[in-house]
């Protein structure tokens, strides 16, 4: 049994991303690579040098295989994956027509990892982990990914994990209902909640930043971190409530994995058992580096890169001789 930090379980599918920013009416070819918010945070961990583990189901055929295999390759643990012969891995279109407006077309109803079922856990391998990792995707998945979700939750508690969720609100999946009830359900389980505003929002029926946080609280001791975009991070606890700086991002590439990128900074912190402000420095660092790479997961940092960047410019003045 492998040794893991961090566990995490959702959907991957297989990606189809076009190199130019045209519609997909006229583009021929498709570079294929993978996506899925809850991978991006498990490679984020890894490239950070953690040992984290993810769970999902996969199609048998030659798109799981490449799923599995891709993100094993990249230091992740994923020896707790099932593959199954009754649906096929997901998959996903993006369509970018500018650097601010893209589109994503979903081909994953009935796919292989909404088949997920709370018996294919394997708490003894959960167990070993720290930290529970959770998104608003998986429970939206299907019925029995949401009892999955709320498994892994019970397995969770039992053995002392911290829970940490982000909502990651996907209204193409359920309905504004569903959701919102389902997304507090889990963020009241949760130890440290990721929202961004609009989603936080959305979940509390508040308008300004401190009330939403302060609803999110619920009246328990929770860390509530309210990513803001290019302004950076809300902190709110019991004992603080701060505004965290952002970095500044000199083109947007490709917006998608940044709050993924944005949760393995957090999840790195707690890990390390870093002040929150320093967790929240690095996340926002990260955040801002993935946006100005293409794909899901490509602009997620190693550690030393992150370091880097994080360094304050060294001006460049001439020397009179």
């Amino acid at each position: 049994m492998n040794d893991i930090e961090v566990f995490t379980l959702g959907e991957t599918m297989v990606v189809f991303q076009p190199e130019q920013m045209q519609s997909l009416e006229y583009v021929q070819q498709f570079p294929k690579r993978i996506g899925g918010a809850e991978s991006n945070v498990a490679i984020g961990l890894s490239r950070l040098g953690h040992r984290a583990g993810w769970f999902s189901k996969l199609g048998e055929g030659s798109f799981g295989q490449y799923v599995y295999k891709y993100i094993r390759g990249e230091g992740v643990d994923t020896s707790s994956c099932l593959f199954t012969e009754q649906a096929l891995t997901g998959v996903l279109f993006k369509e970018q027509l500018s650097p601010e407006d893209m589109n994503v077309y979903y081909y994953r109803k009935g796919s292989a990892a909404s088949l997920m079922e709370p018996e294919d856990l394997d708490e003894a391998y959960m167990a070993q982990a720290k930290v529970l990792h959770l998104t608003g995707i998986t429970p939206a998945l299907s019925k029995s990914c949401y009892k999955t979700v709320m498994k892994a939750i019970e397995i969770a508690k039992k053995n002392g994990m911290t829970i940490v969720f982000d909502p990651n609100l996907r209204l193409k999946l359920w309905s504004a209902e569903t959701a919102k009830k389902v997304l507090n359900e889990i963020a009241l389980h949760a130890d440290v909640i990721l929202p961004g505003l609009d989603e936080g929002r959305f979940m509390t029926g508040k308008t300004e930043i401190e009330d939403v946080a302060e609803s999110l609280m619920a009246g328990y001791d929770k860390t509530i971190i309210i990513k803001i975009g290019s302004k950076g991070a809300y902190l709110h606890t019991k004992e603080e409530k701060v505004y965290i700086e952002g970095f500044p991002v000199q083109q947007v590439v490709d917006p998608v994995g940044a709050g993924d990128g944005f949760a393995a900074g957090i999840i790195s912190g707690i890990l390390k058992q870093e002040p929150l402000h320093q967790a929240i420095k690095r996340a926002n660092a990260i955040g801002a580096m993935v946006v100005m790479s293409h794909g899901d997961f490509e602009g997620l940092p190693y550690l030393k890169a992150v370091e880097q960047f994080m360094k304050p410019a060294v001006e460049v003045q001439d020397v009179k001789r």
